[in-house]
Formats: C-alpha cells, structure tokens, sequence
C-alpha cells in the first residue's frame, strides 16, 4: 500500500506500521507512543481514537506530520470475543490536494472579485435617466447570476430624435455580458432608421466570428420628438413590446432574425407608430413572463398587462409593481432566486 498504515493498543502504543510507513518514518517508531510519531511529547488534545474508536466506532480527521498533511481513518481492532482491544489507523497524505485546494480558493476569489468588477462595469453602462423635456423613462434590471444577458439603452440621436433599445442575449454569466458590451460599443448611433442600425450591427457581428450558438436579440427603436412618431425594427427578440394610451393599445410585431452568423444577409424592415401626450411604450424580456410558482404556472403577459394597463403611476413605479407581484406570485424573495434575467423599461411621452 502507499497509504500508511499503523495499529495502536489501548495504552497508544504503536505496535505496527505497514512497510510504507516504516520506510517514510522509520523502525524506531514501533513500540513508541502514536503522539511521538507526530513529534510531540504528550497525547494530542483531539485523539479520535481514544474518544470513539475504543468505543467501537471509526473516526477521520487531518493531521500534520512535519510539513505533511495527511487524512487519518481511524477504526476499531476487536478480538475473538468482539471486545476492542487496537486500532488501526490508515493515513493519505493530501499535502499536495490541500495545496491545490489552498490554490484554487485563491484562484476562486480571485474570479469572484474579477466578475464582482464586471458586474459594476455592466452596471455602469446602464443609462441614467435622460434629462429630456416632456419624456419620463425608466428601467427595472435584474440579472439572474451576477453578469447579466440583458441590456437596455436610451441616448440622444440628434436635438428631435432619440433612440431606445432592449436585448437579450444568449446564455448567462461572462460570455453575455461581453455580448452585451459589444452590443453597446457597436450599435451605430447616428442612424435615423432602426432597420439600417440593426443591420449595420449584424455584419459587425460577423466580423467577429463568434460561434452560432452566440446571438443578440433585440428590438430598437427611434422617437422623434417634434412630429411625436415612433420608428421600430425588430432582431429576434420573443416579445412584444407595447404602446398604450388613453384611447391606443398596439403591440408592436414585427419580424427579423437575431444579430447573428446564421444567415448572410439579413431582412430588417422599419414600422411606424404616431404617438400622443400622455402614450406610454412598454418594453421587456421574457424573463418577467417565465417567473413561475410552485404549481409550474408562469406568470405571464396577462398578469402583466393588468398591472400595465391599469395604473396611473408613474413609469418607475409601474415597474417595481410588477415586479413585486411577480415576485409574490412565485414566492421569490429576492434577484438571487430568479433563473432568467429580469429587464423592463418603461417610458412616458408627456
């Protein structure tokens, strides 16, 4: 065996050592007491053999001999008459298990403070609210592990325009959220046509030659604010975002692969819609939708609507409603139980 190997009488004298361990330790050991094999002078404070062994059950603890680090079983030596009159003891030196252990959680914390960083970073490319005269926006974000998948932005275009986008993209964790400041680095932000802006984005992905499985969904879309009309153009994104009013309710559909490699040549086409004072446009990903209970139920873009539709609260509120009953519907109690990113934004014309 390569694993030591002793055998200790009640009196904690070793009366055997395999040839392992007489090779690692020496012959001398035989007869001494255990506790001078690991060079001390008196029993050690913790003997798991005098606590339980001799008492019929096996023990297992670390121990140091030298700078070595073993694990130590310990397990009761019983006569013919099944009293317990030894035990045996087999040590597994884990020096070098317990130093990669050792370096591993070095390394651990090392990425968590590394992705405790990037969360802040993606954090901070979240817009502030913009200062826009007649404009209330607001946005809800809340990833599921600490790098999210989602992104929204809103930013000025010229002094009438403005654009305003969400996203999703595939997967979690670090490889979304360098999606997703690729997403904000490579979104052309002079255009006045959200088709021609999520087609300039798609070859750019190209460019990069990522895998297939990596997309970007995401629905964009650009207000003027003198002639009070909306532009909208659709990449793949699996929900419809809404406008709504005192007298106007339209989900806004329209087609349009992801931002990806799958295709050559992408189709992107522009829809309009004129906006009045006091319209609202709802956007979001389908984590909201996918929150279910305990009974497998989601709760769902009926759920959603009702609280949209029926409040006069402001946009910020609006959200963080919705989000608390969500949260109430599924028993969850924090961002930390959520298995999709969570992202709505919401945005009032006054």
């Amino acid at each position: 065996m390569y694993d030591w190997v002793r055998v200790i009488d009640r009196d904690n004298n070793v009366i055997y050592m395999n040839r392992a361990m007489r090779e690692g330790l020496g012959e001398k050991f035989i007869g001494k007491k255990c506790y001078e094999v690991l060079g001390r002078n008196e029993p050690c404070t913790v003997c798991i053999s005098r606590k339980s062994v001799f008492e019929g059950f096996s023990q297992e603890k670390e121990e140091s001999i030298g700078d070595r680090t073993f694990s130590v079983m310990s397990s009761p030596v019983r006569n013919a008459a099944g009293e317990v009159v030894a035990a045996v003891e087999v040590l597994r030196e884990t020096t070098q298990l317990k130093k990669l252990y050792q370096e591993m959680q070095e390394q651990n914390l090392k990425l968590k403070n590394e992705v405790e960083m990037a969360r802040r970073l993606q954090e901070s490319l979240l817009p502030d609210p913009p200062d826009i005269p007649g404009l209330d926006f607001s946005l809800l974000y809340m990833p599921c592990e600490s790098l999210g998948g989602d992104f929204v932005d809103i930013f000025r275009i010229d002094d009438s325009h403005i654009g305003v986008y969400i996203a999703d993209v595939s997967g979690h964790g670090v490889q979304a959220s360098l999606l997703t400041v690729f997403l904000r680095s490579a979104v052309n932000k002079k255009l006045l046509s959200p088709s021609r802006a999520l087609e300039e984005l798609f070859y750019e992905f190209n460019k990069s030659k990522l895998d297939q499985e990596m997309y970007i969904t995401m629905f964009y879309s650009i207000i003027d604010l003198d002639d009070r009309t909306m532009l909208y153009s659709n990449a793949g994104l699996n929900v419809l975002p809404v406008v709504y009013g005192r007298q106007k309710f339209e989900l806004l559909k329209m087609p349009g692969i992801p931002i990806s490699n799958w295709l050559e040549k992408p189709e992107y086409r522009d829809g309009s819609i004129r906006l009045s004072p006091g319209d609202r446009f709802f956007m979001y990903t389908d984590g909201i939708l996918e929150i279910r209970n305990s009974y497998r139920e989601q709760f769902g873009e009926e759920r959603l609507l009702d609280i949209l539709l029926n409040s006069s609260a402001r946009p910020g509120q609006i959200l963080r409603d919705i989000k608390d009953s969500a949260f109430r519907f599924a028993d969850i109690r924090s961002a930390d139980d959520l298995r999709d990113d969570v992202t709505m934004a919401l945005l009032e014309l006054k």
